[in-house]
């Protein structure tokens, strides 16, 4: 499984962005999760929000509660992070993720997933 995720970019405080994730390859691979995580200069990985690849059933972060959803499109083999009001400290790369397994509502460490998209930079000024 390839991943690409895209729509980062440089907006100010309180604007919008949506993040795309789309999947790829030769080789069918069932996934059923997908997942955002971001990472702040000199910071960890942090969970963002995940999606049940078949179900649908979300999770997100509680620092971006509110502000971001997350959703997918099945026939396309895109997740989605629609981000609102965004705030400065959420500059980051943005990263999107897979698993073949999924563990329910609640947050997830990033060794939870085996696959990986190269990140997209999300910079938000005040």
């Amino acid at each position: 499984v390839q991943l690409q995720a895209s729509g980062g970019g440089l907006v100010q405080a309180g604007d919008s962005l949506r993040l795309s994730c789309a999947a790829s390859g030769r080789t069918f691979i069932r996934y059923a999760m997908m997942g955002w995580f971001r990472q702040a200069p000199g910071k960890e990985r942090e969970f963002v929000a995940a999606i049940s690849w078949t179900v649908g059933s979300t999770s997100v972060a509680d620092s971006v509660k509110g502000r971001f959803t997350v959703s997918r499109d099945m026939t396309k083999k895109t997740m989605y992070l629609q981000m609102n009001s965004l705030k400065p400290e959420d500059t980051a790369i943005y990263y999107c993720a897979a698993s073949v397994h999924y563990g329910g509502t609640r947050n997830y460490q990033d060794n939870e997933f085996d696959y990986w998209g190269q990140g997209t930079q999300v910079t938000v000024s005040s």
